[in-house]
């Protein structure tokens, strides 16, 4: 899928927790994502008023998935602007 690509990080970036999967809910809207022509790939996602960021780190045997915190749907778009501009990782 083509999307945005990460700028690279910033000097005193901020780190977002990474815990591993644990599904929330049954279904979630992609809002946005970055391009997988890299191995980690990262997607925007909302369901029932919240969001949250997906991590996706791939490798050749496998892929390891994890979600930030989930938001208020209003705060998500600052967390993920950050993600994309190199403030936050």
């Amino acid at each position: 899928m083509h999307g945005v690509h990460l700028k690279p990080l910033r000097e005193g970036y901020v780190p977002i927790d990474w815990p591993d999967l644990s599904p929330r809910c049954d279904s979630v809207r992609v809002r946005a994502h970055t391009c997988d022509c890299v191995l980690t790939t990262y997607e925007l996602c909302s369901a029932g008023g919240l969001a949250h960021v997906r991590r996706t780190v791939r490798s050749a045997k496998s892929a390891r998935v994890s979600e930030s915190p989930w938001l208020r749907a209003a705060e998500a778009p600052r967390l993920w602007e950050g993600l994309l501009d190199g403030r936050a990782r």
